[in-house]
């Protein structure tokens, strides 16, 4: 990334050093990372059972998916899921706002790999591949509402 400054030369800015999400992948799931939040603003998965985020990070969250559906990896998970239902919306509930907190939860199948109970802060979490359209229709709904 170039920026010219006004009467200055132009010079090349460094890459942030942490970025708002990472995504790893194996034949069956996504991991999101989040590596640059503060421990209020980290995403919320009771494991099972629901994923929350903080509403201003629901676009960019939304272009996670959206890049996860344009992998191979996620075209090939779909075409094996033996669950011709897998990724329809109706998996994940509609976002509901908590005004206490500035989140939208969306209870669906997220997993963190802890056993607690609740809605837990999570630095990642994961997603089966074939759930990756429901929840992007669930989160473009919220946003476009």
């Amino acid at each position: 990334m170039t920026l010219e400054l006004t009467g200055g030369p132009a010079f090349a800015a460094p890459a942030p050093k942490n970025p708002r999400w990472t995504r790893r992948y194996t034949a069956a799931a996504v991991t999101f990372g989040c590596p640059a939040r503060t421990p209020e603003r980290t995403p919320r998965v009771w494991s099972g059972r629901g994923l929350g985020l903080p509403e201003a990070e629901l676009a960019g969250f939304a272009a996670q998916l959206r890049h996860v559906m344009k992998k191979d990896v996620y075209w090939i998970a779909r075409a094996k899921c033996p669950d011709r239902h897998a990724g329809d919306a109706a998996v994940w509930s509609p976002g509901h706002y908590d005004d206490e907190d500035g989140f939208v939860y969306f209870a669906g199948p997220c997993a963190h790999g802890g056993p607690w109970p609740g809605y837990r802060p999570a630095r990642a979490f994961s997603i089966a591949l074939p759930r990756v359209r429901g929840l992007r229709i669930r989160v473009a709904a919220y946003l476009a509402g």
